[in-house]
């Protein structure tokens, strides 16, 4: 990423939400705050609830010209009309995805804090690489922490868009800043009282 660069905001949904309620508050950030792509990431396995949701949010955010991407599902990705998908699993599932997808479908990979995962998953086909948490959270993982010095070396050694992701704070993220391409915020924006508030804080670090 060059230094006159900024990183720009990747947008999670919460694990869970009220569909009528959340349309229109994503509608309220997404014209508040410029955002460069929406996770959709439901807890929720039923395709039914899943489809329901995606079909609503895509309109809210390709209205907005903002991708929708999903976690995980990637074979709803076409059937849904969706921008791209988001493993979880590093690089195990990339190949097959890359090769499955439409060329323009976005494919990434979150690698833990493994650069051994991210450089895999590059080489296969995925279009960026997410590293987290980079906070220390019984709740986020297995209690690996990607290290400042994995994004450092990252942004210097490799071409492919990193994503910083887990645990973030205004305080981390102004540090991460000069060396990752997106922060992903989800719970820490969504806890919040004001969802638009906080992120538009994260916005003018």
């Amino acid at each position: 990423m060059a230094d006159a660069d900024r990183p720009q905001i990747y947008l999670i949904t919460p694990a869970r939400f009220e569909l009528s309620r959340f349309e229109a508050e994503l509608g309220r950030v997404l014209d508040g705050v410029e955002i460069a792509c929406v996770r959709l990431a439901m807890e929720t396995r039923e395709a039914d609830e899943i489809a329901r949701a995606a079909d609503v949010l895509r309109e809210v955010a390709h209205k907005r010209d903002v991708p929708l991407v999903i976690d995980a599902h990637w074979k709803l990705v076409e059937t849904l009309g969706l921008d791209g998908v988001h493993l979880g699993d590093g690089a195990r599932q990339v190949r097959e995805v890359r090769k499955a997808l439409d060329s323009e479908a976005v494919v990434g990979a979150f690698c833990g804090s493994s650069r051994h995962a991210g450089m895999t998953a590059g080489e296969i086909g995925a279009d960026y690489i997410s590293f987290g948490p980079v906070t220390a959270d019984p709740m986020l993982g297995d209690g690996e922490v990607a290290a400042h010095e994995t994004f450092a070396w990252w942004s210097e050694m490799i071409e492919l868009p990193v994503v910083a992701e887990g645990g973030l704070t205004p305080e981390l993220a102004r540090t991460l800043a000069p060396v990752v391409d997106f922060f992903a915020l989800g719970a820490e924006v969504w806890e919040t009282d004001d969802a638009l508030a906080a992120l538009k804080g994260y916005a003018e670090l």
